[in-house]
């Protein structure tokens, strides 16, 4: 017995010792809930250090970026930011925004336009230290879910990125964040709410080169900010979010809408009651405004140049010139510019038919691209700003200026064509078409040498240039000079009708005077230049040299050049210049059937007429016509093209050396004709004169006394008589669609 107790005892301990092993080795349903809080424990502990780090990293990078922030200073927070314009000869003509500012002190501002000011801009700005966490998260929360583009900055960051800051998006980095913080919070330490405020409604742009809303009240209320209705002060509280969008002169409906927002912002604020609101928002948003009167007198001669150096400055830096304080050194020749003004705006030099005849004109030096003077309408009213600049629209037709570059000189350029080849001017229909293309008399010419059908201006040569060298070789020569067309056909051979995109594709006065200037230097193309340096307020400086490419050979160049001085003295003599080497185009454009049925006129008559001429020094183009199409530029006063290019070009050539081109070594002359010393073949006289079926042409070396002997007509005799008596037109038997996009002409300018 005593035996057996004890193998049981020693089996029970055996047992027990067994289970304490299993309990050791197998500790999980006890110890679960200990293990996940050591690992939750772990993870919160590792975050907690991750963003420390990240905290102080942030510390270090802010203190790293803000260590060369700008000093605060009185002078800087008071200062506009205007902009100042020089001319070639470093003048300053312009300086944006200097205005006679009125500003007014901390205790004069108005409780109502402090209010619409908070409400609409920072509804927090009486309690933030500078910076509004809670302005910065909704904004984040806003564009990230709601894909707009809200801004988070206080109305004191708004102040300090004004004072020291570009206003561009492009230039809103981390480290222009960071610095424009640290300062609306030193300024908010330094200053008070008031202060703040009132440096704003002092500083900010309000259009119209206007600054500050004391200087916009008067100008545009003629009264004080103190005695402006409710409607009033929400629209000019409203204008500084986007002064040249919501300008009530330019943009009533947005204007409107900006204002309405305020008021609403003001309601919502508990600023005004309900009735307040209702009047307010139904109060015309012209109510008080009156007639601008620009404080600069001279603004008038630049208001065009003015507004495409805007352009080219916010494209080459995405900066805007009425407030971002810069020094803009131009192209602009003061005195080229005063003078083609008034020969626009005066009956001193041209005769004009009537008042609301219209011109575009550009003016460019052909060795650097540079646009020397510009001219965007006539009979502009003076306190017009950035209007309307027609020097640079596409919306018209250049009608025949447009053959040298889309026919004569591809067919030169690529298919090696002497300008002693003879084509065959003759009935014809656009390839693959039954519309027929005509002459402007209706006349047909026979064989004539290549010279001779651009002197004289035939359709039907200039159409079978074009197809001979294709559509894609024209494209590619166009595109050498920046031109494109959204769809391109064979009717452009004689046409610029540009119907179907007119705000990018095709020509104005600015690119046809820059095409031409290739032909004048002897085939580089230079990107058209309004500003060549600008000096940003920091003291740095960017030097914007021309841009040139090849865009032909000098052979190419030449051909033209020497062709289309024969049209000096043939259909474009009215802009012949005594003694001066020039060379030129004359074109104009056609009504449909639809169109002319509209009109009543004597004369023949032009929805455009212009001329295109260059000398080796500078190349001009001129349109003329009116804004309302169906007005016609007729027979009678088609010679203010050539009139006005006369003029100028006269003035600007006698300060240059007046020289000749000279003929470039790829090319040969024999006769009157040039050929491409490496294309040269005997000359072949053609068989007969008469119009034939074939466009297949032949060479000729004939002088241009032997051509004119055998093909003049009636065109030629008429060069020499009046404008009444010579007027060049393309007709069509096509449809009315067809008709507007083939039919185009020249017409002579002669007095």
């Amino acid at each position: 017995m005593a035996n057996e107790s004890r193998t049981n005892r020693h089996q029970k301990g055996q047992r027990m010792k067994s289970t304490t092993k299993t309990s050791k080795t197998n500790p999980q349903k006890k110890k679960g809930p200990k293990n996940f809080k050591t690992i939750f424990g772990k993870i919160f502990l590792s975050a907690v250090f991750i963003g420390c780090v990240l905290f102080l990293a942030g510390v270090a990078l802010f203190a790293f970026y803000i260590r060369d922030t700008p000093k605060l200073t009185d002078n800087a927070l008071d200062a506009t930011v205007s902009s100042q314009l020089y001319a070639s000869n470093n003048e300053n003509f312009i300086d944006i925004g200097t205005e006679n500012r009125v500003k007014i002190k901390p205790t004069d501002v108005p409780e109502q336009l402090a209010d619409a000011i908070v409400s609409i801009e920072d509804k927090r700005f009486y309690k933030h230290i500078g910076v509004d966490p809670i302005r910065i998260v909704g904004s984040a929360v806003s564009n990230v879910f709601r894909g707009t583009k809200q801004g988070g900055s206080t109305l004191t960051q708004q102040l300090v990125k004004l004072s020291y800051f570009s206003t561009s998006e492009k230039d809103q980095t981390f480290k222009r964040k960071a610095q424009e913080a640290w300062l609306a919070i030193q300024l908010e330490r330094k200053k008070s709410k008031q202060e703040i405020l009132t440096y704003y409604i002092n500083k900010v742009y309000m259009a119209n080169g206007v600054y500050g809303m004391e200087t916009a009240s008067k100008t545009y209320y003629g009264k004080p900010l103190k005695e402006l209705s409710l409607a009033q002060t929400a629209l000019l509280a409203g204008l500084p979010n986007a002064p040249s969008y919501f300008d009530p002169y330019v943009n009533k409906e947005a204007a409107e809408g900006r204002r309405n927002l305020v008021l609403k912002a003001m309601l919502d604020n508990k600023k005004i009651t309900k009735a307040e609101y209702e009047t307010a928002i139904k109060t015309d948003i012209s109510d008080g405004l009156q007639k601008l009167t620009p404080s600069d007198s001279n603004w008038k001669y630049y208001d065009n140049y003015i507004r495409q150096v805007k352009e080219e400055v916010k494209e080459k830096t995405g900066k805007d010139i009425d407030t971002a304080g810069l020094k803009v050194y131009t192209n602009l020749n003061i005195d080229a510019q005063k003078q083609l003004y008034t020969i626009v705006n005066s009956d001193q030099y041209v005769n004009y038919p009537d008042n609301e005849m219209q011109v575009a004109s550009t003016l460019i030096d052909v060795a650097t691209g540079k646009v020397v003077a510009q001219i965007g309408g006539r009979n502009v009213p003076e306190d017009t700003r950035l209007g309307t600049n027609l020097a640079v629209s596409t919306q018209r037709d250049f009608g025949s200026t447009v053959k040298p570059i889309t026919d004569y000189g591809p067919a030169f350029q690529y298919l090696h064509y002497s300008t002693g080849k003879y084509i065959t001017d003759e009935p014809y229909k656009y390839e693959n078409s039954d519309v027929s293309l005509r002459n402007w008399d209706n006349q047909y010419y026979g064989a004539l040498t290549l010279r001779r059908a651009l002197a004289l201006s035939r359709n039907v040569p200039a159409a079978k240039l074009f197809a001979d060298v294709g559509v894609d070789d024209v494209s590619k020569f166009l595109s050498g000079l920046d031109i494109q067309y959204k769809s391109i056909s064979q009717a452009n051979a004689i046409s610029s009708n540009t119907a179907q995109d007119g705000t990018k594709y095709g020509v104005s006065s600015l690119k046809m005077a820059a095409a031409y200037a290739a032909f004048a230097n002897g085939g580089t193309y230079y990107k058209p230049q309004y500003v060549n340096k600008i000096v940003f307020p920091d003291g740095t400086e960017k030097i914007y040299n021309p841009e040139g490419s090849k865009a032909m050979d000098p052979g190419t160049a030449y051909m033209i050049t020497d062709i289309l001085k024969d049209v000096i003295s043939g259909l474009g003599n009215n802009a012949a210049i005594n003694g001066l080497y020039q060379a030129g185009k004359t074109g104009t454009s056609n009504y449909t059937d639809d169109q002319l049925a509209q009109i009543t006129s004597p004369y023949a008559v032009y929805p455009d007429t212009t001329f295109v001429g260059f000398t080796p020094h500078y190349s001009m183009a001129v349109w003329i016509g009116y804004k309302n199409i169906l007005d016609p530029v007729t027979s009678e006063s088609a010679h203010v093209a050539t009139d006005v290019y006369r003029e100028l070009m006269t003035y600007v050539s006698s300060s240059v050396e007046n020289t000749d081109w000279e003929m470039p070594s790829d090319l040969i002359r024999v006769g009157n004709e040039l050929y491409f010393k490496d294309h040269y073949q005997a000359p072949v006289q053609p068989s007969t004169t008469q119009p034939s079926s074939s466009s297949t042409t032949t060479e000729s070396s004939s002088t241009s006394s032997e051509i004119s002997s055998s093909t003049s007509t009636s065109e030629e005799s008429s060069s020499t008589t009046t404008s009444s008596q010579t007027s060049e037109t393309s007709s069509s038997s096509a449809t009315q669609e067809t008709a507007q996009s083939t039919s185009s002409s020249d017409s002579s300018a002669n007095q």
